[in-house]
């Protein structure tokens, strides 16, 4: 029989990099590993496939396409397109069950948030029960809030009668890991919950890359198209005077930049410390200084048509998503879940017996 484990947590939980990590992990235990993704987002102009599904299909060498490893989306006004409920679990349904052939487990990878959907009966507790599946919680760690939310789904799992191996608190910052540690992880083993991790943030995995910004913005690339893999660990947005800028522009490292495309003076001061990308807003060309500066820096330079505010509110929740071509952010992937996680445990939970476990070498 083949066996789930369902994926779930909020948007930038990290949801992905886990389920590859597992992925590949039980692939070195000899097992037959296969992905789905039930519902997806899209998140950037004019995107069509589910960059997660592509990444899925590289790396465990799937047969099946992208668009039949995540076939639906969800947006906002998903009502209109999903009326029939019952017909939409029935192709979703479908879905699991050709991603399924031929495979010893399906990692199934829920939406942005466990409630999504959740009208018709498609949120990721609904389909963890209608998949048979084992489900893991991946939380991502802000403030005390945090916990409550890690809560909420922990109580809607146990309402909808789905096991549950247990949490894994991912991408925690620094100063929050005694915290969750010492204070989090105990709360919910007193409450019957096993937390199955405790992973720290790394930037490899949790800051954007130059190419997801301008996935999110769908502006004209200026100059350095080859320099879109560079990381964004910060935003500023550049509308004050040049005297104010200089102290400002040095408060962050590997940073993107938003300002109109008319402040020469800002892009090149900005140019000047450690920035990662230029987003010139407004539409407005910029002086070709600022292009043959950025060029002999390595900046991409992205040129949108949006004011200013709008282009730091479509930032606002972009998260990196990993490459199948990059092999760092993999490795740092695959050492959390080794180094951080306790995956034998979910391995076990689901019914699979790890190497050790079965008495092999």
């Amino acid at each position: 029989m083949v066996k789930s484990l369902f994926v779930m947590g909020q948007y930038g939980s990290g949801k992905t990099a886990l389920c590859l990590a597992l992925g590949l992990k039980m692939k070195e235990q000899g097992l037959s590993v296969s992905y789905y993704k039930p519902v997806w987002t899209p998140t950037g102009v004019g995107v069509t496939v589910d960059a997660d599904a592509v990444l899925m299909r590289e790396a465990l060498g799937l047969k099946l396409l992208p668009e039949r490893l995540s076939p639906f989306t969800a947006s906002a006004n998903y009502l209109a397109r999903y009326e029939d409920a019952a017909k939409a679990l029935g192709a979703i349904r479908g879905g699991f069950e050709e991603a399924k052939q031929g495979a010893d487990v399906v990692i199934v990878e829920g939406t942005n948030w466990p409630y999504v959907m959740m009208s018709l009966g498609l949120d990721a507790a609904a389909l963890a029960r209608e998949f048979g599946s084992i489900a893991l919680l991946v939380s991502k760690v802000i403030n005390d809030y945090s916990l409550d939310a890690t809560l909420v789904v922990c109580r809607l799992l146990a309402l909808e009668k789905v096991p549950l191996a247990g949490v894994v608190f991912n991408n925690v910052p620094r100063t929050l890991l005694d915290k969750t540690k010492s204070i989090y992880g105990p709360f919910l083993k007193k409450s019957g919950i096993d937390v199955l991790g405790v992973v720290p943030e790394a930037v490899e995995l949790t800051a954007p890359t130059v190419a997801e910004f301008q996935e999110a913005l769908g502006g004209e690339i200026l100059v350095g198209q080859e320099h879109l893999g560079r990381v964004v660990e910060d935003v500023l947005i550049g509308a004050m005077t040049l005297e104010s800028a200089h102290n400002y522009l040095h408060r962050a490292q590997n940073k993107a930049v938003i300002t109109g495309g008319d402040r020469a003076d800002l892009a090149l001061a900005a140019l000047e410390t450690s920035t990662s990308v230029l987003i010139l807003t407004g539409g407005l060309y910029p002086n070709v200084k600022v292009l043959s500066r950025a060029a002999e820096k390595d900046v991409p330079v992205i040129l949108v048509h949006y004011d200013t505010f709008t282009v730091a509110e479509k930032l606002h929740d972009v998260s990196r998503k990993i490459r199948p071509t990059d092999t760092k952010a993999i490795a740092v992937a695959r050492q959390n879940v080794e180094s951080f996680c306790d995956w034998k445990s979910i391995l076990r939970a689901i019914g699979v017996e790890t190497h050790r476990d079965s008495g092999a070498e």
